[in-house]
């Protein structure tokens, strides 16, 4: 069976979790070929398994080089472990709210490895991951990489997921739209987002940027924002220090958008030490969906 095909056979049984996005219908699986509405809207599986349901066309900075490093420091590099694990955690604790089939969005999933890792550390058969991201580049590695989740090229403006067919969104360091996460949940469903703190890859912050005067990241108004959509019934600080190597330094940079407005030569100074502590200081925010039906 080929990777499309594998892919269109996951898809058909959860065809429910499928909404067109140009005319909001339902969908079905055709042919173990394509996604199609009842308007006969068609999106078709690419060969390694994604759906592209974008309606307009995107630019983005996030490129091919920027995944292979992201997928390198997720699945190769100990640096969020800790982060996958108290995700999974979380998960696991509000699981038994749910019955049978568990759908997990990951909403801004990039190349799909923090989506994977938490799936791995739940190791729940009932669990199925849901990976959306507006970049092609990061769906088709993340097809390519990974082959038990459902991967869909979208815009979480108009995403083409269902109502209420998600258990749980997760939101890792990535925009959001909570109005789309209301609806795409279950009532009582859970959203959780991370976002950074101060002192999050403060080590790269002061080397790229060593000469210029950055203030200080405060995340009040993620948080409030967070708060007037989802009833906040968890916020955990997540932070520690990893040591890492200076291939490990390099990925984490090459991954990282800090990397786009520095100079040349405070990067080279930093991937070029033997090692370096890397700190990570963020906060996990775990919401509830309290819509009314």
């Amino acid at each position: 069976m080929t990777n499309k095909e594998q892919s269109a056979e996951i898809a058909t049984k959860f065809e429910n979790i499928f909404r067109c996005p140009l005319c909001k219908s339902p969908m079905r699986v055709v042919g173990l070929k394509s996604l199609m509405c009842s308007k006969n809207h068609t999106f078709d599986f690419a060969k390694q398994g994604y759906v592209n349901m974008m309606t307009r066309t995107s630019t983005s900075r996030y490129d091919k080089k920027l995944f292979e490093e992201r997928h390198k420091i997720n699945m190769d590099s100990d640096l969020y472990t800790t982060l996958h694990k108290k995700l999974s955690e979380i998960i696991k604790e509000y699981r038994n709210i749910f019955i049978d089939q568990i759908m997990i969005l990951d909403a801004g999933c990039g190349e799909g490895s923090h989506l994977q890792r938490i799936l791995d550390e739940c190791q729940n058969e009932a669990m199925t991951g849901i990976g959306l991201d507006i970049s092609k580049e990061g769906i088709l590695m993340a097809a390519r990489n990974y082959k038990e989740s459902i991967w869909l090229v979208g815009d979480l403006a108009n995403s083409p997921v269902a109502d209420k067919a998600c258990h749980v969104i997760i939101n890792i360091l990535s925009p959001a739209n909570y109005m789309d996460f209301k609806r795409i949940l279950v009532p009582n469903g859970l959203v959780i987002k991370v976002v950074p703190r101060a002192n999050y890859l403060k080590e790269i912050r002061e080397a790229l940027f060593a000469d210029t005067d950055k203030e200080i990241y405060q995340n009040d108004e993620t948080v409030s924002l967070f708060k007037k959509h989802f009833q906040l019934v968890n916020n955990f600080h997540l932070s520690y220090t990893k040591e890492l190597k200076s291939a490990e330094l390099s990925s984490l940079v090459e991954m990282s958008p800090l990397a786009w407005s520095s100079k040349k030569e405070h990067m080279d100074k930093f991937i070029n030490q033997d090692s370096s502590k890397v700190t990570i200081d963020l906060d996990i925010l775990v919401g509830v969906n309290k819509q009314i039906d």
